[in-house]
């Protein structure tokens, strides 16, 4: 963003002065043509700007390095590169020339330069001189040719301080236009400032450490917990030559303030011991990548040892979308105090140093009065913005110091848009990284100069550099510590240095919030989602004797769905936070009531068992289980509607619960058993079966009525059987007894008597041979021994 008015030059440099070599060749070459009546050739500065940094004309000029970047008295200036013949005719007579170009006095004016660096239209400058020439006979199409320009810089007859523009050239003939005229070209930057600045600019510099979301939910069920990755990408970004080990390597020699996020410091620390990792295709493999693990977190402690550590909220919370789309949610701002409460315990137990937790960072440095309000309610009370955001609107021709206040006891500090874009894109050739560290070292120079004030600046680049952006950025700032117009400082600092009285402090309004970061953010849904997952997870919470085991992997999880690194990856997010949903309803339907089929009851009461059953590792308690029938009229539960009672169910095992039931009336009654938390919320599923009731009938009554009857009756006869023999046998010793009744073996008086015996079995004959089948035998019945008719008597 240029500044509502630039600092303005006071003229022409030497440089400019000194005698050029003519190149009146590129202007009157169309002339020439028409002349000849050669075909009109087409220039090559109508190549869109586009292409700049690649080559707008015929030949690519690449500028490879520069070096130093910074100079001083002294030195000598070397720049290399490549020339690279990208037309379909030979190239002859090449050469490769540097000139210096006009100092640029405003950062507006830089900007131009590097959106138009391969322009063959526009003014080269001051060529430096034959000498320093690189001569090529030919240049073959699709070829690169290699070159190299030393040059004293007293040779360049550099004049006032600031930021020159610096031009290789490329010229020749081909064929068909046989005259000399420029091929390619390419600009750059050269810093200058051989003396200390009388006031530096104090520069803060965010070397961030964040990565995307690499854990999940899931955990094995040992004691240690095992933990599950996604995938094996953060062991790439941490091996030698990752992402993440490059910027920890290269930030340890740097004069910046660390800003991480403990998710990745908690991810790494789990690497460290035993891991799994899931597959696409749902398998699990051990991690073996413990050793990387330790040794990236060894060096991480090492190089921030001595500098200042900047905590994010864990996982980063993406605070914009949490501001435009999350904050009417039930719990969403709940969660981002919560991933705040847990940044100073973790970054301490990782790295052992004591972390800075109050700054917040909306995406790109955008806010507006809700992503404020939103980045404070946690507790931070400071705001990284970005300049392009909270634009100055008061005429200032300087860039003011970073801190601004913009009330309710909040500091926004602006960070300045150019320099922390100024790494953006594709660095991987050493042509665009050698540009953009130029770019970068004239625009801080020139910053410097716009006012004699002490400022503070603060650099905040893009949160996730590649390797060779980090790479580039280690590059400008290496430099910049040598260079004489600025002076590290540590965040902390430069959000409490004094503001400048005329710099803006309005945040903008909502309807500024730039669209292509809204089209970016969560969705109101993620949002409604993650609500309905904590809801789950606080109803599950409630049954385990151990809800550490749960809350601690399920809560960091929910951390992670709001991460920014989630921005342009929205299929992602979804299906993160689905997966993280769908293993917590596992989870929970491991406690369930097992299913029952109909069950039957026989009279007007009995107990019916319910089961629950608990597959976790853990105990569960504080449930209750209710079971209701939807007919108490015909079936009624412990005498009422429905009976409650406690569960508690150890860990892998079941739990069988009974009630009492009492039956009204024949037919099915429905039940409805289930489990409630203590507090009356409803867990799992219902079961649902139905009890089949039988009354005892009439018929039924006058069948057992009949039974016991016929057993009185029986009695009854037994005893009036042992009557009439014991009356028999009082006859038998009275007056009228014969003789051998009397003396004899089988007189009835003596029990012993077999013919007696049989006699009274004869006597009895005619009373059973009228006795039903199945009816009770009397106990005499076993007695019957003799003949029949032996020794009978009839006694009427």
């Amino acid at each position: 963003m240029a500044e509502a008015a630039d600092f303005q030059g006071t003229g022409p440099s030497p440089a400019r002065r000194r005698p050029r070599r003519t190149l009146a060749l590129l202007a009157g070459a169309p002339l020439l043509a028409a002349l000849v009546q050669l075909p009109a050739a087409t220039s090559a500065h109508a190549v869109p700007p586009s292409r700049a940094a690649s080559g707008g004309g015929q030949v690519a000029v690449a500028i490879d390095s520069l070096s130093p970047a910074i100079p001083t008295d002294g030195d000598t200036v070397t720049v290399s590169g490549t020339v690279t013949n990208n037309g379909k005719r030979t190239v002859t007579d090449a050469e490769v020339d540097l000139h210096v170009g006009p100092r640029h006095d405003t950062r507006s004016a830089l900007d131009t330069v590097s959106r138009n660096s391969d322009d063959l239209d526009g003014s080269l400058g001051a060529e430096v001189g034959d000498k320093y020439a690189e001569k090529f006979s030919e240049l073959t199409p699709g070829v690169a040719e290699h070159f190299n320009i030393s040059v004293p810089v007293d040779e360049l007859d550099l004049g006032k301080d600031g930021a020159y523009e610096l031009a290789v050239s490329l010229t020749g003939r081909t064929s068909t236009q046989s005259w000399e005229r420029v091929l390619g070209v390419q600009r750059t930057f050269l810093p200058w400032q051989p003396d200390e600045a009388g006031t530096k600019a104090k520069t803060t510099y965010l070397w961030p450490l964040v990565s995307t979301t690499h854990m999940t939910a899931e955990t094995d069920s040992t004691e240690q917990q095992t933990p599950f990755f996604r995938n094996e990408d953060l062991a790439e970004e941490i091996s030698p030559g990752g992402r993440l080990n490059q910027m920890v390597a290269l930030g340890r020699d740097l004069d910046v303030t660390w800003v991480i996020d403990p998710d990745l410091l908690a991810s790494v620390d789990a690497m460290t011991r035993s891991y799994q990792v899931r597959g696409e295709d749902g398998t699990t493999i051990a991690g073996s990548h413990q050793a990387v693990a330790k040794q990236w977190l060894a060096e991480l402690q090492d190089a921030v040892a001595d500098k200042e550590v900047v905590a994010l909220p864990f996982a980063d919370p993406d605070l914009a979308s949490l501001a435009h789309n999350g904050t009417d949610i039930t719990g969403s701002l709940s969660r981002l105090k919560d991933a705040t409460d847990v940044v100073t315990n973790t970054v301490e137990t990782i790295l052992h140093v004591t972390p800075v937790t109050d700054f917040a960072w909306p995406v790109e440095g955008a806010v507006d009065p809700s992503i404020v309000k939103v980045a404070t309610s946690a507790g931070a009370d400071k705001v990284i913005a970005r300049s392009d955001s909270l634009e100055e609107i008061g005429g200032l021709s300087y860039t003011p110091s970073a801190a601004r206040p913009i009330g309710g006891g909040t500091t926004a500090v602006v960070a300045d848009a150019r320099l922390s874009t100024a790494f953006r894109g594709d660095l991987t050739n050493a042509s665009s990284s050698t540009l953009a560290v130029q770019h970068f070292l004239a625009q801080s120079l020139t910053l410097g100069l716009q006012t004699g004030k002490q400022r503070s600046i603060v650099v905040a680049p893009q949160r996730m550099p590649t390797g060779s952006q980090a790479r580039a950025m280690a590059e400008a700032l290496a430099a910049l510590r040598d260079g004489t117009w600025s002076e590290s400082q540590d965040l902390t600092d430069a959000a409490a240095a004094k503001p400048d009285p005329d710099a803006t402090t309005t945040v903008p309004p909502a309807s500024a919030y730039p669209s292509s970061l809204r089209k970016q953010e969560l969705p109101r849904s993620a949002f409604e989602q993650m609500a309905r997952t904590q809801g789950k997870l606080d109803k599950f919470r409630v049954i385990l004797s151990d809800e550490s085991r749960v809350m601690t992997p399920f809560g960091l999880s929910m951390n992670r769905e709001m991460s920014t690194s989630w921005r342009g990856r929205a299929s992602q997010a979804a299906s993160f936070r689905t997966d993280v949903e769908r293993y917590l309803d596992g989870l929970a339907g491991q406690v369930r009531l097992i299913d029952k089929s109909e069950t039957k009851l026989s009279g007007r009461s009995a107990t019916i068992p319910v089961t629950v059953q608990n597959n976790l590792v853990q105990g569960v308690d504080r449930l209750v289980l209710r079971l209701t029938s939807t007919n108490p009229t015909r079936l009624k539960i412990g005498g009422a509607v429905y009976q409650e009672q406690p569960v508690a169910v150890s860990g892998g095992h079941s739990q069988s619960v009974k009630f009492t039931t009492s039956a009204n009336a024949n037919g099915r009654a429905t039940v409805i058993a289930q489990l409630f938390t203590e507090d009356g919320q409803p867990y799992g599923a219902p079961v649902t079966f139905d009890v089949k009731v039988t009354e005892i009938t009439a018929t039924v009554m006058l069948v057992i009525g009949g039974g016991a009857l016929l057993l009185v009756l029986a009695g009854f006869r037994m005893y009036t059987q042992r009557k009439r023999a014991a009356a028999r046998r009082d006859e038998g010793d009275g007056p009228g007894a014969t003789d051998g009744a009397a003396d004899g073996p089988g007189s009835p008086g003596d029990p012993k008597d077999p013919e007696d015996r049989s006699g009274e079995s004869g006597a009895d004959s005619p009373a059973r041979a009228h006795e039903q089948p199945g009816d009770p035998a009397p106990d005499t019945a076993a007695e019957s021994t003799g003949p029949s008719g032996a020794g009978e008597r009839v006694d009427r």
